[in-house]
């Protein structure tokens, strides 16, 4: 191959799809405590499953997000929060802004320690939560790079969780439970209370905030789903290659300074070849990964809180008290140790989702600044391990005092929480898809049809956010 132009480095060669896993499983793992384990089969208790086409619908829309999101840093070696603002100069506040606001509430972490706490027998579980921040954030500050700690992390407990749930479903529900969830996909709903004759799609008395808030979880949701292109620059995926790694607080390497723009490469054969065939394999690897293990984890989640909370007919109780609920159904109808390895995974999930959550608002802010500082002192390089260990031991401690003025209720949180993320969603679905438009050269570009989809989540998720804003906004002031 010819020798690249003066500015411009080849796009790197392809690795087998093998060395390609991880990414995907860093921001599967985010949605983890928040829809899969919460969130979709709290709805399920009360409403069976005729809703679970939201959940398939919800990861597939994410499956195409994270995609676009992607497309930018594999051929820009950088994350889209640089990108974005080359454009515009107002994005990193407001990514900082909303992604505290929407994340900053520690609702999953809440929901860990108040199932941990009904296992050890404790009344208060705010005591335990904020143990778990505090663990998390020693967690966070080990490793010789954050990165691939999370991901060795994050990739056991998927591994491990995920088999443990089929196994679970398997053992419990029977032929005509698996028909529900079949027909549930496509929004079948069964009869209920409030319907006696089933629902299509919706079911009366459902909750707009609460099925946004599961339909955007649904994944990772939020700023979280941006993330994957910083992980997505991490990993070394096509320019990325170029891309320096954030080190851990423990290590010498924490005060490197690290440039945050990306290279670019010339738009020749060789390079556009070697770019479709990265963008095949972690395609194939983000659908692997993120969306068949994600439905299906969801999907076995739900059908477990069908058999157990639903057929009970359905649950009133406050929260989550749900999860604990089917942890002693299973204990009952199977043998107590398995109702209890299911409480502790679901502990384990949690935790994780949350360990999830604080790299990832810690990465997005300290990137967001640290763009807008290097521009204030027009410089290049900046130490953002620094900046990064700042910012989470910030939201640890935002945490914290939360718990200790008594705001730990962790359904209330996550819906809040989740609301928030919606729009969110909508507005980063808009910034980065126009981005994309308007840098990307035409050949490295999305097909005609991935962008008429694009526009389409783009404006469901509007449609969507200002329907329950309405609606909440009505139950308030009326």
């Amino acid at each position: 191959m010819a020798a690249a132009k003066r500015g411009f480095k080849p796009f790197p060669k392809p690795l087998p799809l093998r060395k390609l896993i991880g990414p995907s499983f860093i921001i599967l793992a985010l949605g983890l405590g928040s829809g899969e384990v919460i969130l979709w089969p709290f709805l399920t208790s009360k409403y069976g499953l005729g809703i679970a086409w939201g959940a398939f619908l919800g990861i597939t829309f994410q499956y195409f997000m994270n995609m676009e999101i992607e497309r930018y840093s594999l051929v820009k070696g950088e994350s889209v929060f640089v990108g974005l603002n080359k454009m515009f100069k107002w994005p990193p506040y407001w990514f900082i802004l909303s992604t505290f606001i929407g994340f900053g509430i520690p609702g999953i972490i809440a929901a860990s320690a108040k199932v941990a706490s009904h296992l050890l027998g404790f009344e208060e579980h705010k005591w335990i939560a904020v143990g778990f921040l505090l663990i998390i954030g020693v967690i966070l500050s080990s490793g010789k790079t954050v990165y691939g700690m999370m991901e060795r992390i994050t990739r056991t407990v998927l591994l491990v969780g995920a088999p443990f749930i089929l196994l679970l479903a398997i053992l419990m529900a029977k032929s005509i439970d698996w028909l529900a969830l079949g027909k549930g996909l496509v929004g079948i709903g069964e009869s209920i209370a409030s319907q006696p004759g089933g629902f299509l799609f919706l079911p009366a008395g459902i909750s707009f905030a609460t099925f946004l808030a599961a339909f955007a979880y649904a994944g990772a949701g939020g700023n979280l789903n941006l993330t994957q292109s910083i992980y997505v620059k991490e990993k070394g995926y096509g320019m990325g290659k170029y891309a320096q790694r954030m080190a851990g607080l423990f290590t010498s390497r924490r005060h490197e300074e690290v440039e945050l723009s990306g290279e670019n490469f010339e738009m020749n054969r060789q390079n556009l070849s070697n770019f479709r065939g990265w963008w095949k394999r972690i395609s194939a690897e983000h659908l692997i990964i993120f969306w068949f293990i994600g439905l299906m984890t969801m999907s076995l989640l739900m059908l477990l809180s069908y058999t157990t909370a639903f057929k009970l007919g359905g649950v009133e109780s406050e929260g989550i008290q749900f999860v604990m609920d089917e942890g002693a159904i299973i204990g009952q109808q199977l043998i107590p140790i398995v109702g209890t390895l299911f409480l502790v995974a679901v502990v384990i999930m949690l935790f994780q989702t949350q360990l999830g959550v604080m790299d990832s608002t810690s990465r997005i802010m300290s990137e967001n600044f640290a763009i807008k500082r290097l521009e204030a002192r027009k410089e290049s390089k900046i130490h953002l391990s620094n900046i990064y260990y700042a910012f989470l031991w910030a939201q640890i401690a935002f945490g914290i005092t939360l718990f200790l003025l008594d705001f730990k209720n962790p359904l209330i949180l996550i819906v809040t929480g989740a609301v928030i993320n919606a729009v969110a969603m909508f507005v980063h679905l808009g910034l980065v898809n126009w981005m994309n438009l308007k840098v990307l050269p035409k050949e490295v570009q999305a097909h005609v049809w991935r962008k008429t989809i694009m526009v389409g989540i783009f404006l469901f998720f509007g449609f969507f956010s200002v329907v329950t804003i309405v609606s909440e906004a009505g139950k308030f002031f009326g």
